[in-house]
């Protein structure tokens, strides 16, 4: 198959055609529900971390007061600014958050992956054997990044489109931040791969089996920069230029009202559950672990208890951030970005390609490693250097100014 290597999709039929309506009925509503609940357990655990009640009145333990929010902006006046371009302005939000709902898609959220069996379940019947995800393109982390590049279209487009100074200058640093970051994401990501040897998200679960986990099968440090690289792709804590309030009103979206600013904020939430989908499939195995411990009708879901348990982590992880961080300058931002994080990837991602070199040409690991961390020391001295002297050119152009 061109498009996905789900065997359900080998012969097409009237029960085929319904599984994959059923799981787009998942999908969407796992992500939805899940959306709803990040908002609640957001406010929830930053109110407890600043000794506070946080929401407490609509529903049981406020559960209810997300639904609350969302009602109240849906029902609040839509305003477009006169200066604005209408149909760019309308479109902005969507190009935001449709991407963010794609690459949920290529999640698996569960399926058997031990001794084989690549996460295949069988649902209506015997013989409908499928993935326990919507869609496994054989390009499926390329997906990922290209939905993610289109997110940063919905960010520059808001404030181009808004007509309005302050959005248009939240959208051009939103827009630089995420690009800066995407490169050292997209090259942390190559570790993940030259281990892998797949694009599949199902291959690169089925490779994890047995905890083999790519977190420390890479060497642990490709998973710190994913994690610190997303953060900032996200514009999460300390991250959040975007939304620096005592510099930019608002940010991007500062012109927006109603449900198109809810929009907005439906999808930073949303990138933020499938970005942390992706770091449990990318490093932690996804819905991959032991499940013989457990009788055979627990067997079933154990995966999918698995993988929420790993993704619950990620995203208190995320809170606990918001929480402890105070927010970076925008040039530290950039200089954590270009001078650390990219450098770090790429003379990463070379020395775990000599490993797998020397691997096959049987050369003598330890002498690759010491020649590799002395390249990089090498490497990170030349960096740093340059860079203190370009402080000290700077410092001495404003001295004689």
């Amino acid at each position: 198959m061109i498009f996905g290597i789900d065997p359900l999709l080998e012969n097409i039929d009237g029960a085929a055609i319904l599984i994959v309506l059923v799981k787009v009925v998942i999908a969407f509503a796992a992500l939805m529900v899940s959306v709803m609940a990040m908002v609640w357990f957001e406010r929830k655990i930053v109110a407890r971390m600043q000794n506070r009640l946080g929401p407490n009145v609509a529903g049981p333990f406020g559960i209810l007061q997300t639904l609350a929010d969302g009602i109240k902006l849906f029902f609040k006046e839509d305003l477009i600014p006169d200066n604005a371009d209408p149909f760019v302005f309308r479109l902005a939000p969507y190009l935001s958050l449709v991407p963010a709902f794609l690459v949920f898609m290529v999640i698996p959220l569960g399926g058997d992956f031990n001794n084989g069996k690549g996460g295949v379940v069988t649902w209506f019947g015997s013989t409908n054997e499928t993935l326990f995800q919507l869609a496994d393109p054989h390009i499926g982390i390329l997906f990922v990044l290209a939905m993610s590049s289109i997110a940063v279209y919905g960010v520059m487009l808001a404030g181009w489109s808004s007509g309005s100074k302050y959005p248009l200058l939240g959208s051009v640093r939103a827009t630089a931040q995420m690009v800066s970051y995407e490169a050292a994401l997209g090259l942390s990501l190559l570790a993940v791969l030259l281990n892998s040897g797949s694009l599949s998200t199902n291959a690169i679960v089925a490779g994890q089996q047995a905890w083999n986990w790519n977190a420390w099968a890479t060497g642990g440090v490709p998973f710190i920069v994913f994690m610190i690289a997303a953060t900032a792709e996200l514009n999460r804590p300390p991250f959040d230029l975007v939304e620096a309030e005592q510099e930019l009103v608002g940010g991007f979206h500062t012109e927006y009202s109603s449900i198109r600013f809810a929009l907005f904020f439906l999808a930073e939430f949303m990138n933020t559950i499938t970005m942390s989908a992706v770091i449990v499939t990318l490093f932690l195995g996804g819905p991959a672990g032991p499940t013989g411990w457990a009788p055979e009708w627990l067997q079933g879901v154990l995966p999918t208890v698995y993988f929420f348990a790993k993704l619950l982590m990620f995203l208190f992880i995320f809170v606990w951030f918001r929480g402890t961080l105070p927010r970076l300058r925008y040039d530290q931002l950039m200089d954590l970005g270009w001078k650390v994080l990219i450098p770090l990837s790429l003379a990463w991602f070379l020395l775990l390609a000599a490993f797998k070199v020397g691997q096959d040409q049987n050369w003598n690991r330890f002498l690759v490693g010491g020649v590799g961390v002395v390249t990089i020391v090498f490497g990170a001295a030349l960096v740093s250097g340059a860079a203190s002297a370009a402080r000290a050119r700077r410092a001495d152009q404003e001295v004689a100014s």
